[in-house]
């Protein structure tokens, strides 16, 4: 959960510097990674904890501005941003339609429709989406990494795992794509591969709770009970409330 909205998150300060970030990149083609800032000002989004009133403020702030400014893909896009916050696909969806058919040039746009159209289960237009933005930005991180998600949920899943595969070649450094390739490994019933990976996501994001929880949840399932309780160990020292990892605790030490 945490992953996702810090995803949907940099889509809010993405979609208000699309543009300049866009063409910068398309110059360059040399990251390979669709360009958001995630400096200060997203770290202090992610620090405010935003509240669903605080998001459904804005959007009607950016709905208001809309009205007088209906032609603004600015505006709009800031507004399909919060919508995608606040999980209202369809809406996040017509609004990136409006933006694509007036800039089909704008690859932001073509990133998070695709991401709205996953959501409804539209896989096909959602692919079509990311490949867009791939044949502009060949080797573009997150629609590689949304288009190999895409065919693991579209159960196209040689094609997923060959997908991030290579991405695990191209970007070792990352902690996100060692994640999403155990997350494939783990539905495909490859557990101890998911291990692994979780372990080196880990190594490379020891304070991220998720990739603990779910290494966890593998480490109970293989009946590794001590190395499932001293990730629960970590995780308290990390923070996280007893309460939380109750259940988890209570698997682990039901384990002989």
């Amino acid at each position: 959960m945490r992953t996702s909205f810090v995803l949907l998150l940099l889509a809010v300060v993405l979609a208000a510097n699309a543009q300049n970030n866009l063409k910068h990149e398309v110059g360059l083609q040399t990251s390979g990674r669709l360009v958001a800032p995630v400096g200060s000002e997203t770290k202090r989004l992610a620090d405010d904890q935003l509240t669903t009133k605080q998001l459904r403020d804005s959007l009607r702030a950016a709905s208001d501005l809309l009205a007088y400014h209906p032609d603004s893909l600015d505006l709009r896009l800031r507004k399909a941003a919060w919508n995608l916050l606040l999980e209202q696909w369809d809406y996040a969806k017509t609004e990136y339609d409006y933006v694509i058919a007036r800039d089909p040039s704008n690859l932001a746009a073509r990133y998070y429709r695709a991401f709205a159209n996953e959501k409804l289960k539209r896989y096909n237009f959602a692919r079509l989406d990311y490949e867009r933005v791939l044949t502009v930005v060949p080797g573009n991180f997150n629609a590689q990494l949304g288009l190999a998600l895409l065919n693991q949920r579209d159960s196209h899943f040689t094609e997923a795992l060959d997908q991030i595969n290579r991405m695990v070649e191209q970007f070792p450094d990352s902690a996100v794509v060692y994640a999403a390739r155990g997350g494939m490994e783990k539905e495909r019933g490859m557990k101890e591969l998911a291990v692994y990976d979780y372990c080196e996501a880990i190594k490379l994001d020891p304070q991220c709770v998720d990739y603990r929880v779910a290494l966890t949840d593998l480490l109970i399932s293989l009946k590794r009970r001590d190395e499932a309780l001293a990730e629960l160990d970590s995780l308290e020292r990390m923070g996280v409330g007893a309460y939380a990892l109750q259940q988890l605790r209570t698997r682990a030490r039901k384990l002989k």
